[in-house]
């Protein structure tokens, strides 16, 4: 998804690509962070409220604002070693 968002092909679809390159992110960190949060009161409540504005038609929802702010820095930072990652696995299966 990340590729097809960089890529010079600008569609209507770059906007769900964000959105859901944002909710795996969300959904990752969550994996590792949701035996602590649910406790907190009104999190299922705030989780929605999270993910209803990053789905906000909106120029500055939230998917748009993390991506450009957090995510497409760390991706640009690292990219190449991940694909150097994903070509030596592809080579060794």
């Amino acid at each position: 998804s990340i590729k097809a968002i960089e890529s010079s092909n600008k569609e209507d679809d770059t906007m769900w690509l964000t959105y859901w390159v944002v909710y795996g992110v969300f959904c990752i960190a969550e994996s590792f962070s949701d035996i602590f949060l649910y406790w907190f009161p009104c999190y299922y409540a705030g989780k929605c409220l999270f993910l209803l504005w990053c789905m906000a038609p909106v120029p500055w929802n939230g998917s748009q604002v993390l991506y450009h702010s957090v995510i497409r820095p760390c991706f640009l930072k690292h990219h190449e070693a991940v694909d150097n990652m994903m070509s030596d696995i592809s080579t060794k299966a």
